[in-house]
């Protein structure tokens, strides 16, 4: 069965957020559900990388032809058995669902949603891998208007291709991540975006989000904002030396 995960130190502050409580009423709870990382991010180009399993069965990080910084969450794949296998089950079973359409994709979703949930991350690892795997969670969003669903992803073009029906959902929320193949839909769709940043001055006129308080907020759907850099960054790389001077700068740390 699917598993959704329990929110993590940064989005569990989501909980402190005056304009989501709405959604938080009656002690619900905010949750993420996550894919591996790579694996699942078609259009990921900047940030792509992936825990890859060796014959031994040790997991290394590759990254992609074009990575300029390390996927964080494809590290936590290398380093924490546990939430490596729990992403692969998921993936494995939404795989097969998604070969009968959105339709049942959201029928796997919506048998293992928790019953209290209120806020729920898509994605804190993976992407939208297929349009009737993305489709599937507007319809679980659309049966379920009293919770909130938000995500990054790269995967535009079938954001682009529903967009009329997105733009009537007021508990689906979406943030283009910048850095993938199909980055020129941003501007030419308008559609809010998010880039990383290596230095807070690096965001200029952009607000920083520190604890996804922007990303989930359906009345910030318009505005764009920065994420500072995190997690583990190649040996040398200015990335990896732009983390070590952050020290962990809002709530980055963990």
């Amino acid at each position: 069965m699917l598993k959704f995960s329990p929110a993590n130190a940064k989005i569990r502050a989501l909980r402190d957020v005056a304009s989501l409580q709405g959604f938080l009423s009656g002690k619900r709870k905010v949750y993420s559900f996550d894919l591996l990382s790579g694996h699942s991010c078609p259009y990921a180009k900047d940030c792509h990388s992936k825990a890859v399993v060796q014959p031994d069965g040790r997991r290394i990080i590759v990254d992609g032809p074009h990575t300029d910084f390390r996927c964080f969450s494809a590290s936590q794949e290398v380093l924490f058995t546990n939430v490596y296998k729990h992403r692969e089950a998921n993936m494995a079973i939404l795989e097969t669902a998604a070969t009968v359409g959105a339709e049942g994709v959201a029928s796997e979703l919506q048998a293992a949603l928790p019953q209290n949930a209120g806020i729920v991350r898509i994605h804190v690892g993976g992407d939208f891998k297929t349009r009737p795997y993305f489709e599937g969670w507007m319809l679980l969003a659309e049966r379920n208007p009293s919770i909130l669903f938000y995500g990054y992803t790269k995967s535009l073009p079938f954001w682009v291709a529903n967009r009329q029906r997105i733009r009537k959902m007021d508990n689906f929320i979406l943030t283009a991540s910048r850095g993938g193949y199909q980055d020129a839909l941003i501007g030419k769709y308008r559609l809010r975006s998010v880039v990383v940043v290596p230095t807070v001055e690096g965001a200029g006129s952009l607000e920083i989000d520190h604890d996804d308080s922007h990303a989930a907020d359906p009345s910030k759907r318009g505005q764009n904002f920065a994420l500072l850099i995190h997690g583990p960054q190649p040996a040398g790389s200015s990335w990896g030396k732009a983390v070590r001077t952050l020290n962990g700068v809002g709530s980055y740390q963990r």
